[in-house]
């Protein structure tokens, strides 16, 4: 099968279309002829070196996603899931590839009314964005929420999301565009942080009466720190789900304890399978249902045959990307 490759660590370079093995499955695994898949930022930090595939996913295979159909199931396979079904799902790695190994309880039905490359970018925005909120954050219906990088794949799953729940949604991007495309997807409160705008804290305690938000996504991290926590009302939320702005931060702890905060970091990949498939479930009980129903759905910002896979990652790396990036065999 061709897939591609991680040769080196040098980045977008390393990025390379190879023939390799087809895997076979075995147990409690099903095999899926990949009809697309998302792009995930994790592929440039691991074409670099930064950001190593957890143990037991292929090592020199990114992709974090899949959508396709069964092909194979391994002999300890129960069910419901059959060859011929439409699938789609999170992987540790090996996404980005024909054929794809994966746990059968990580695979869920494609609702009907989503072609292969819609569904290519619904996994791993969606199951992180409703763990984040949910699970992680806390979130319940008719709450305030502020959604960093609302212009990017998880961020708009979660904007949707929230607005499904009837959350008063805050967002931010660099970009006014993004923003005023995000409103119509359930953004209520656009914030632009360029360098040249006031600080976003300072728009959320106007918007909000001076209360804050019960909680904050994060996507951004490093300096934004103490401007997310000035952000939270008393016994607030912060769920950190990536490092954009870096990995470090100054920490006020006087502030976290006056306010009585809970701080949250988080990761998808490299959690147990049990947690994985826990998510999973999670994922299509309550957001499956609006999947199907129209009232939330895959944003697609481009789509790129494997051949083009550095031209793909080149296109996310200049962040002028809405929504998702998705690759077909």
């Amino acid at each position: 099968m061709r897939a591609v490759v991680i040769e080196g660590t040098d980045g977008i370079a390393s990025l390379l279309l190879r023939e390799v093995p087809t895997p076979q499955p075995q147990g409690e695994q099903i095999l899926v002829k990949v009809h697309a898949a998302g792009l995930n930022r994790s592929e440039l930090l691991q074409a670099r070196g930064l950001y190593p595939a957890p143990p037991g996913a292929p090592q020199n295979i990114p992709g974090l996603e899949f959508a396709g159909e069964i092909v194979a199931t391994g002999n300890n396979c129960t069910g419901p899931a059959q060859v011929g079904d439409r699938v789609f799902g999170i992987v540790g790695g090996g996404g980005l590839a024909e054929y794809v190994l994966t746990h059968e309880r990580l695979a869920v039905p494609i609702p009907a009314n989503l072609d292969f490359t819609q569904a290519g970018a619904v996994p791993e925005a969606f199951i992180t964005a409703h763990d984040a909120l949910i699970h992680q954050g806390g979130l319940k219906p008719g709450q305030t929420v502020l959604i960093h990088s609302a212009g990017g794949g998880v961020g708009l799953a979660a904007v949707q999301l929230a607005h499904a729940m009837g959350c008063q949604v805050f967002g931010t991007s660099r970009t006014a565009a993004k923003l005023e495309r995000a409103r119509l997807l359930g953004l209520d409160h656009p914030i632009d942080i360029s360098p040249d705008q006031e600080p976003f804290q300072e728009a959320i305690q106007q918007e909000t009466g001076g209360r804050g938000v019960d909680l904050v996504i994060d996507f951004l991290g490093g300096v934004y720190w103490s401007r997310n926590v000035a952000c939270l009302k008393s016994q607030g939320r912060l769920v950190v789900v990536g490092l954009l702005a870096g990995a470090h931060a100054e920490i006020d702890l006087r502030t976290l304890m006056s306010k009585r905060l809970h701080v949250v970091g988080t990761v998808l990949r490299s959690r147990p399978l049990e947690e994985k498939i826990l998510a999973t479930q999670a994922f299509a009980s309550t957001v499956l249902p609006w999947l199907a129903q129209g009232t939330v759905r895959p944003v697609l910002d481009s789509v790129y045959p494997f051949e083009q896979i550095q031209q793909a990652a080149q296109h996310m790396e200049l962040n002028r990307s809405f929504g998702k990036i998705v690759l077909t065999p």
